[in-house]
């Protein structure tokens, strides 16, 4: 297939697109930002540029990766998210109804699930317990990011019912390399961080490459679908109440050699967990799970 790629040049792109190569697809990308991966510097905020790339390369399939994301929050005004992620991803849906664009894979997060409530004291449903959250779930973003990746969510599900377009929506988890934006109060290396949150809200960069190919491929069998895209977690709902009070209780529950190996790497467990993102709808309907989890990081630990 002929593919335009946005955000070519991010962390995503750059894995997602060799990997399209690979399987013989002819991978258009189109970033802001010149890279090895990027064929068309530019926005997609530019409307007359996105349909000269869309017409000019007879692109059959869209995967809309490029965002505005929540680090730039510091560095731009809310029109700008505006602009970028909304009204871009309204000119790339606009391009692929008017030249007969076959399948469309949108890149949105798990962070706009996250309600200010749910941040800040892991209540639900009156309870004090972690957060269980599944696609049927109706999102209260609390910043700009999420609020005009919603939007542009919406835009997708509209394209789709009045065109006909397929559109597989994929909120992924934690993927970004970055450290933590609370990592001065965690107290843990980033490798201990980020193999915590495999538990429950965090997915190699790997995976998320894989998942928008399987999205790419099931997109005109599905026609419009929504997907968590996470790790497995081990836990199930009734753990929820348990992960707020002793979450490393939970764990070893699940785990019983993790206190071991944690302790001679030194390495800890989060105290609490206040959210899990439930992936199994993306296993059932998208045939999609991903590779790497928890239980693959306490391999190595034992294998060192």
């Amino acid at each position: 297939m002929r593919i335009l790629l946005t955000g070519s040049s991010g962390w995503l792109g750059s894995a997602l697109a060799p990997r399209l190569r690979a399987l013989g697809h002819d991978v258009t990308g189109l970033d802001p930002v010149p890279s090895s991966e990027t064929r068309i510097v530019g926005s997609v905020a530019d409307r007359d540029l996105v349909m000269r790339a869309v017409e000019e390369n007879r692109i059959e399939a869209i995967i809309h990766s490029g965002a505005l994301h929540k680090p730039d929050i510091e560095r731009h005004r809310n029109e700008d998210f505006v602009e970028t992620n909304v009204r871009g991803t309204l000119n790339l849906l606009d391009a692929a109804a008017a030249f007969g664009v076959q399948r469309f894979v949108f890149t949105s997060t798990t962070s706009l699930m996250i309600s200010e409530s749910i941040r800040t004291t892991g209540f639900t449903g009156g309870a004090r317990k972690a957060a269980w959250l599944t696609e049927h779930m109706s999102p209260e973003p609390r910043n700009i990011y999420g609020v005009t990746k919603l939007s542009a969510e919406q835009l997708c599900r509209l394209y789709h019912l009045q065109f006909g377009l397929p559109v597989i929506v994929l909120r992924t988890a934690r993927f970004f390399p970055e450290a933590d934006d609370m990592a001065h109060v965690i107290e843990q290396s980033d490798a201990n961080t980020k193999a915590n949150e495999l538990l429950f809200r965090r997915l190699t960069v790997e995976d998320a490459a894989d998942a928008h190919i399987a999205a790419l491929e099931k997109g005109p069998q599905l026609g419009f679908e929504t997907f968590i895209i996470s790790a497995p977690t081990p836990f199930q709902p009734e753990d929820c109440a348990a992960l707020i009070a002793d979450a490393p209780s939970v764990v070893a529950r699940y785990f019983p050699d993790y206190p071991a190996l944690y302790t001679k790497k030194g390495w800890t467990m989060f105290s609490s967990i206040d959210r899990v993102y439930d992936a199994s709808r993306a296993r059932d309907r998208l045939g999609f799970v991903c590779k790497t989890s928890f239980a693959d990081v306490l391999a190595r630990l034992v294998a060192e």
